[in-house]
């Protein structure tokens, strides 16, 4: 067993269809889980849909009877954040979709998280209230405005208790910035500013400032025939707040620093790996493209995912990685069917654990890899409604390439290719995992003893 890796068990599964409290088994676009993340406490855990929702769990409190049991998660609050759009002048329809979210530090009772569909991001404030205020002088029990000439007295209002409700407001709406669709949003450690990025711009914001963002990175070509590769992910450093990284579709990634100009398109370090000429291909720079990138807690690492690997470099060595791992090798035999169904084009995301020990993506069938860069042991997990249940552990799965298979091994000409995870979270602190299997969310933790 790797520690911390291979004595997961399932802990909850929440589905869409149940949240909205049906059993139903067909799954429709809109119920595809789209996004995946953990506030910074890991008590809340957010999921936004390809129908513009975002649903947010929150974690019980420890029973008291159960000592050794950790709280579950359940449903906190369901709201719609974004809605279908269209643009008139370019006679273009505007998914609801939600690409990401990501969730501001808490600085009172209330949370605050951004969301953001193709063109739009959005700051939402999600609070509780339970007490309702009585006794208006000026409105009548329901609400409507009174005479004032039948005004005779003057009444101190009272709150009274109610049931807990739980309210999703909009505080934020920052739009009309991007032409082109936004990949990323990363709120920056000054918890002032935030950032968005789509296919060729990156955009600075203040949380203050709607109608006014501060271009910081444009790669648009004066000629579009001349343009070679675009912006794939962007994110801010977790402790300097002038620092940043982009990658693009050329397996490439730009460290930036907002501190050497306002224009940051000349990055100050550039990672790339050489490519090994023996294995060149057609499908070399769609695999090589990154889709995903992400500072280490600590800071110190980056973290890419590009088709078939993930990499994690030094920010003090740029040449190369100091460490790559192959999520589905037996894949590259199969890279023909997978560019005419388009699976090859798919954008898998990669996250740390909270100690930086150890990295998680997803890939086909259902499976998702787990990466102990302490001990170089890997393990493949499934996220399946078929063969887990609560509490049980989950069991490694390996993949035949080829000759005689095992009983517990699976063919990769078996994999189902429309099973995919592409979105996963880890809690913070704990070795609790999130996991997006269409419109199903896995929630996993390690084994209590």
């Amino acid at each position: 067993m790797i520690p911390g890796i291979g004595a997961f068990t399932q802990d909850t599964l929440w589905c869409f269809s149940q949240v909205k409290g049906t059993m139903e088994t067909g799954t429709t676009e809109a119920d595809i889980i789209s996004t995946v993340e953990f506030n910074h406490t890991g008590e809340l855990l957010a999921t936004g849909d390809k129908g513009g929702r975002v649903v947010i769990f929150q974690r019980e409190q420890e029973s008291k009877n159960q000592v050794h049991r950790r709280g579950e998660y359940n449903v906190y609050s369901t709201f719609q954040s974004h809605e279908p759009e269209f643009d008139y002048l370019k006679s273009l329809e505007i998914e609801e979709k939600i690409n990401k979210i990501r969730w501001l530090p808490q600085q009172n009772a209330a949370y605050f998280l951004l969301s953001t569909n193709d063109k739009t991001v959005k700051l939402w404030k999600v609070s509780e209230r339970d007490k309702r205020p009585e006794g208006y002088n000026l409105k009548d029990e329901e609400g409507r405005l009174r005479d004032p000439a039948t005004i005779t007295t003057l009444r101190v209002p009272v709150l009274r208790p109610m049931d807990l409700m739980v309210e999703a407001t909009p505080r934020r709406v920052f739009a009309n910035a991007h032409t082109y669709h936004i990949n990323s949003i990363s709120v920056n450690s000054d918890y002032e500013t935030y950032m968005s990025a789509d296919d060729l711009r990156i955009n600075l914001w203040n949380f203050e400032i709607t109608n006014q963002s501060f271009n910081i990175v444009d790669i648009k070509p004066a000629n579009m025939e001349e343009l070679t590769e675009v912006i794939t992910a962007a994110e801010f450093h977790p402790h300097h707040c002038n620092t940043f990284v982009y990658s693009s579709s050329k397996g490439t990634i730009r460290l930036c620093d907002m501190r050497a100009s306002a224009l940051c398109d000349r990055h100050t370090k550039f990672f790339e790996e050489p490519e090994d000429p023996s294995n060149r291909s057609f499908f070399s720079e769609i695999i090589s493209s990154i889709s995903d990138v992400k500072f280490s807690h600590s800071g110190r690492y980056i973290m890419t995912r590009d088709y078939l690997t993930v990499k994690v470099w030094d920010l003090n060595m740029e040449n190369r990685p100091i460490e790559t791992y192959q999520v589905h090798d037996y894949l590259r035999s199969k890279l023909c069917s997978l560019y005419e169904n388009d699976c090859i084009f798919d954008k898998f995301e990669c996250v740390w654990n909270g100690s930086d020990s150890v990295i998680m993506t997803g890939s086909y069938n259902n499976f998702f890899r787990m990466f102990d860069r302490n001990t170089k042991r890997d393990v493949t997990l499934e996220a399946s409604r078929e063969n887990s249940k609560p509490r049980a552990i989950l069991k490694p799965r390996k993949v035949c390439v080829g000759g005689k298979r095992r009983k517990d091994e699976i063919s990769v000409d078996s994999l189902d290719f429309s099973k995919k995870i592409l979105h996963t979270a880890w809690h913070p602190s704990e070795n609790i995992i999130a996991v997006a299997a269409t419109n199903n969310l896995y929630i996993f933790q390690d084994k209590v003893n």
